[in-house]
């Protein structure tokens, strides 16, 4: 499979070229810059900004699925919505599958389907509601757009770690353990995303994270 990853140098965009290349695919790995990381082999390397629909469009040309793992820096999260529309159109374009890597904030508090995590202080203190409230707009953005996405709400807490290889899998809930939490690491997030590539289920969002009942990843 041949899959573009765009924001490949982020957090999550280096764990799924990492992902993607072990199990064999080919990479088209989008910077906005030159990397500052080495690897592997099978990926190509290409430098464009996810705001031009024309420079996407002719790098996801050809590709089996795109990987939209781009993050507004502090103070621009206003963007975020403006990008992915411009991936959006970029995939609609080629007619590629795309999966957006977003935010927890789109998903419903466990025990209370009627509350947004966006509303939850448990889980979106105020120093990060901004940007959650970005992630909302995304997912609506995502959701009533015509392209072929998928969205995938990490649970509250991403960050790196270890690859387990096993996480849950969810649709609209926040995922959480038997304490309250909401984790995965970034490498396991990736493992998810490369199931779903590999394997769709056919959920316009879902979301992943540890909890006490796992799913045994695609090693």
């Amino acid at each position: 499979m041949k899959i573009a990853v765009v924001g490949a140098a982020g957090m999550v965009g280096s764990c799924v070229v990492d992902e993607a290349a072990g199990r064999g695919h080919e990479i088209v790995a989008v910077f906005r810059t030159g990397p500052r990381i080495a690897l592997p082999p099978m990926v190509t390397v290409v430098e464009g900004d996810a705001n031009d629909r024309v420079r996407m469009s002719e790098l996801f040309d050809g590709a089996d699925a795109i990987v939209a793992a781009t993050r507004a820096a502090a103070g621009q999260e206003h963007t975020v919505t403006t990008t992915t529309t411009a991936l959006l159109d970029a995939a609609a374009a080629t007619g590629t599958r795309i999966l957006v890597v977003g935010g927890a904030a789109p998903l419903r508090v466990p025990g209370h389907p009627e509350q947004l995590v966006l509303d939850s202080p448990e889980y979106v203190p105020a120093s990060i509601r901004t940007i959650a409230a970005a992630s909302v707009a995304q997912w609506e953005t995502c959701r009533a757009h015509p392209a072929d996405s998928v969205y995938l709400s990490p649970p509250a807490l991403l960050e790196p770690g270890q690859r387990t290889g096993k996480y849950r899998r969810g649709t609209t809930t926040l995922i959480t353990s038997a304490d309250g939490t909401s984790r995965i690491s970034a490498e396991d997030l990736a493992v998810a995303v490369l199931d779903e590539l590999e394997n769709p289920c056919g959920n316009g969002h879902f979301t992943v994270g540890y909890g006490d009942v796992e799913t045994l990843g695609t090693a």
